[in-house]
């Protein structure tokens, strides 16, 4: 048998919300968007990766669900900290929050595959600046159909 007649295996996951390459987004604290930038490897319900942002170089590993969308990943700053990440992938990137349990600090987050076309929208949208907002109106910035609080529910 010829590599030829082998049937194609795929390398990453097939799922179109969780497209392995680079991702860019932002996380909220301090009342204000950081960007952020990673490489992701999405493949059989696996999440591995790395990138950086204002706080340093970072590994990602972590798991998601083709079925509900649900990802959720643990991010290790190699000079630093632990952020424990959760979220749902709902076509326009994953959005979710973000949390610190040793300082209680937790915040919003979105990110998208870089150059896609609903991150082409969003960069744009999100360009405008944030406003303080209590805790309990953080997840008006995060989600389209209540992402955040159902995360929020869920933890109880």
């Amino acid at each position: 048998m010829h590599d030829d007649d082998l049937p194609d295996v795929p390398t990453s996951e097939t799922d179109d919300r969780f497209p392995s390459g680079t991702w860019v987004g932002y996380f909220i604290q301090w009342n204000s968007r950081s960007r952020t930038e990673l490489d992701l490897f999405f493949k059989d319900g696996l999440i591995s990766g790395a990138g950086a942002d204002w706080v340093g170089e970072f590994i990602v590993k972590g798991r998601y669900q083709v079925d509900d969308g649900k990802c959720w990943w643990t991010k290790r700053y190699l000079k630093g900290h632990d952020v424990a990440y959760q979220g749902y992938a709902e076509g326009k990137g994953i959005w979710g929050l973000w949390e610190i349990p040793q300082i209680a600090g937790r915040g919003g987050f979105h990110i998208w595959p870089k150059g896609s076309p609903e991150g082409d929208a969003v960069e744009a949208e999100e360009a405008e600046p944030v406003t303080t907002r209590s805790e309990e109106h953080t997840s008006e910035l995060q989600s389209h159909s209540d992402l955040v609080c159902r995360l929020l529910l869920e933890k109880k």
